[in-house]
């Protein structure tokens, strides 16, 4: 196969991944950060309330059900690989940047702004409540 043959079959297989997917090249993905008035955003929620039926539901199967990003689905998936709300990275970020991170997703992580806004909150309470685990 011809150099051209094969930068055609690659872009091709890269198409079809976007078209099945709706997932770009994850190479083409650099670090997830938040925009800068995200980090301003304070939380309005206390507690938990039912997040943990929300993980369950709606994340577990990428960032497993204890948070820790080894959930069933996360191995399939490509790089980025969901985030361990466990580590540093995330517990050092802002409530208001995780926030955004969940209502707007990248890659592989959808959106999840039509989650009622304070259910959102509770998921970042949720992972706050996972910082010694």
């Amino acid at each position: 196969m011809s150099a051209f043959g094969k930068s055609l079959t690659a872009v091709a297989a890269a198409a079809a991944l976007v078209a099945v997917t709706g997932v770009g090249p994850a190479w083409a993905q650099g670090p997830w950060a938040a925009p800068a008035d995200a980090k301003k955003l304070k939380n309005p929620v206390k507690g938990v309330g039912s997040a943990q039926k929300s993980v369950a539901t709606n994340c577990g199967s990428c960032h497993g059900n204890s948070g820790k990003g080894d959930g069933p689905a996360a191995a399939a998936l490509p790089p980025p690989k969901p985030a361990n709300w466990t580590a540093d990275a995330v517990q050092k970020q802002a409530d208001g940047e995780i926030f955004w991170k969940i209502s707007n997703g990248r890659g592989a992580m959808p959106p999840w702004k039509h989650l009622p806004e304070k259910e959102r909150w509770e998921l970042v309470n949720f992972i706050r409540s996972l910082k010694k685990k």
